[in-house]
């Protein structure tokens, strides 16, 4: 008679052990960006990042402000007048987004670390730029909280996330085997979990 699939205990051990090690890979750099960041952060009033700022206005020509009228609210520019502000002023717009009115065609082009926008007066013809620069701590600080860096890095944020909770987890049934021949485990385990616990109801209020 056909016994049944019975999965042995050193199966359970060998998985646990092959998710464990890849998913430390897979997160290893991740953790560490967002472990540095988040001191970095927790700190920002002692870390400050002094901004580098450039701004000038410039005239832009007839030409130009020609294409102004083919630009729309909410919505990135046509390429011929992306082409142009480049020509004239060297300034990439062309992932930027417009605020369109009467007066004026104002364009944000934000980055991590990165304030930069440039408004364009319909009736003058000036244009005025700005771009301030928070150097590498505020790229950083920005690439922890995925400001301003796009889908990409994004999916990467929730990508490590998932990464870190299988390392976390696999880790946790690694120390449930091993226990037996370590003592100190669980009452280490119990302390990493009651004292946030603890900081949270004695030390923040809601």
């Amino acid at each position: 008679m056909a016994t049944g699939f019975k999965l042995s205990p050193s199966f359970w051990r060998n998985q646990l052990r092959q998710w464990h090690w890849i998913s430390s890979g897979l997160c290893l750099v991740g953790m560490i960006l967002f472990s540095v960041t988040g001191f970095t952060l927790n700190h920002a009033a002692d870390i400050e990042a002094e901004a580098r700022i450039t701004r000038w206005e410039k005239d832009l020509t007839p030409d130009t402000l020609s294409h102004l009228g083919a630009a729309q609210d909410k919505a990135v520019l046509p390429q011929a007048l992306a082409a142009a502000i480049r020509t004239e002023t060297g300034i990439d717009v062309r992932r930027a987004v417009a605020e369109v009115s009467d007066e004026e065609v104002y364009l944000t082009l934000p980055g991590p670390g990165l304030d930069e926008w440039m408004a364009i007066d319909r009736q003058s013809g000036v244009a005025s730029y700005e771009r301030s620069h928070r150097g590498l701590i505020g790229v950083l600080n920005d690439l922890h909280k995925g400001r301003n860096t796009g889908p990409i890095w994004s999916l990467f944020i929730d990508m490590i996330a998932l990464a870190s909770v299988i390392f976390c987890l696999t880790g946790l049934g690694l120390l449930w085997i091993y226990a037996r021949g370590r003592r100190i485990t669980w009452p280490l385990v119990g302390l990493g979990t009651i004292v946030p616990l603890i900081l949270f109801l004695l030390f923040i209020h809601a």
